[in-house]
């Protein structure tokens, strides 16, 4: 059954980042629970990565379940153009009261992708609507990835991932990155030159503007690049002083991923968007959020549609996607969790000692529930060949851990063990040592 199937698979399935000339057969996973993937042949695999980064507490997580499975006898889909439901405006309160300052108009749309497209078309909009339309540019930093549609890709083209689409991208102003590790001596010379690097750009351009959008603290597929929050308190400073609109896009960092509910809070500021996806449903289901301040949002009220946010999708706010994305935000609350948060980021730590020694890492950094290092190759960056063979070695050993080309990291569910921890961060070790990468 099992050829069978992978014999359909290559007939008629597309699957995403790969070469499906070159690639090996796709593992068939036919049931999960809690850290572990379960393969059609039995085997039983540690999910180091949150399948792709969005399981929270452990798949198939009765609490979510049960939430969805209620939520879908009662209802599974309406218009919401028009409509509304009860669990929609349940979790649209819900993240207004976790989330810092007035950050309560949320806006529903279907992954982390259109979250950001969303939140650079409001952005845009906003200073048409108050009479400001040369307000045009946007910042965004060296190495980011913001999602795959058009405008996100946009924002993202310093992560040198949109090649075959360049000629459909708008440009946008590439600031400096001052990303940083355990020991790094040069942190503040980095950040010092970056902010001067803004300072700069907003004397020549800041009048046309119209917002500056990152990932705080963590670029995710960028590579796993951490930076400081005392350096983004006062990026984000300068530019709200300024009247300059911060876009935080937090799909992968929210929801406890750096050991506070949101980067934001962490940092320390009030971002005026912030983009939420990824573990908004503890991976169950697609849904994502754009959120704004009040302030921002009033600016398109008016007596004529010409000022309304004209954007939705077919399954906004899908009640489903809402039900388990209130089961959600209930786990994340939990003492359990919070506990996991702290346990995790300590655990981290301590398995990076098993590497801190091998002169085939550097740049040993962690932020939360998130640590990576860099295996030291002659061929850096996420199409590196040293990717592929560390991902085959890992599988082998029934890991799944799926580095960014020569970046390793873990980013795992918050069910996770430290023994299973300890024993990911021992098989890197290993794997550094065996394939001995130059």
């Amino acid at each position: 059954m099992t050829d069978n199937f992978l014999e359909l698979d290559k007939r008629h399935v597309w699957h995403p980042f790969t070469q499906a000339q070159t690639a090996p057969d796709p593992i068939v996973i036919d049931s999960a629970q809690g850290v572990f993937l379960r393969t059609k042949d039995g085997r039983e695999i540690v999910d180091y990565i949150s399948s792709w980064w969005v399981n929270l507490f452990g798949h198939a997580h009765p609490t979510v379940a049960n939430a969805i499975a209620e939520q879908a006898a009662r209802l599974e889909q309406v218009i919401f153009a028009g409509f509304t439901h009860e669990p929609a405006v349940k979790l649209a309160r819900t993240l207004s009261d976790l989330l810092p300052g007035q950050l309560n108009r949320v806006f529903f749309s279907d992954n982390g992708s259109t979250a950001v497209e969303v939140a650079m078309k409001v952005a845009y909009q906003h200073w048409r609507n108050i009479g400001q339309p040369n307000r045009k540019r946007f910042m965004t930093f060296d190495g980011a990835y913001h999602g795959d549609t058009v405008g996100a890709m946009s924002a993202g083209i310093a992560s040198k991932m949109f090649d075959a689409w360049e000629g459909l991208l708008f440009s946008v102003d590439i600031m400096p990155y001052p990303e940083t590790w355990e020991n790094d001596a040069e942190v503040e010379a980095k950040e010092t030159a970056a902010l001067v690097a803004v300072d700069q750009h907003l004397a020549e351009h800041g009048s046309e503007i119209c917002a500056m959008i990152l990932e705080p603290l963590i670029q995710g597929a960028g590579g796993i690049r951490m930076v400081r929050p005392g350096f983004l308190k006062q990026l984000v400073n300068k530019l709200q002083a300024q009247g300059i609109l911060v876009i935080f896009d937090e799909v992968m960092t929210g929801f406890g991923r750096t050991g506070e509910n949101f980067a934001c809070e962490k940092i320390g500021v009030v971002p005026d968007l912030i983009c939420l996806s990824k573990g908004l449903t503890a991976g169950f289901l697609p849904l994502s959020v754009t959120v704004v301040t009040d302030r921002l949002y009033e600016t398109f009220l008016g007596e004529t549609f010409d000022k309304a946010f004209c954007h939705g999708h077919s399954f906004t706010a899908n009640p489903l996607g809402c039900a388990a994305a209130l089961a959600s935000m209930e786990l994340l609350q939990h003492k359990e969790t919070r506990d996991s948060l702290k346990r995790i980021e300590q655990a981290h730590h301590k398995g990076l000692d098993y590497l801190r020694d091998l002169p085939q890492t550097r740049h040993h950094r962690v932020t939360g529930t998130v640590a990576a290092f860099d295996a030291v190759v002659s061929d850096g960056g996420y199409t590196s060949s040293l990717g592929g063979e560390l991902k085959k070695w890992f599988w082998d050993r029934n890991m799944l851990i799926r580095p960014l080309g020569n970046v390793l990291y873990l980013l795992p569910p918050y069910c996770i063990t430290d023994d299973q921890i300890d024993a990911g961060w021992k098989a890197m070790a290993e794997a550094m040592v065996a394939l001995n990468p130059k």
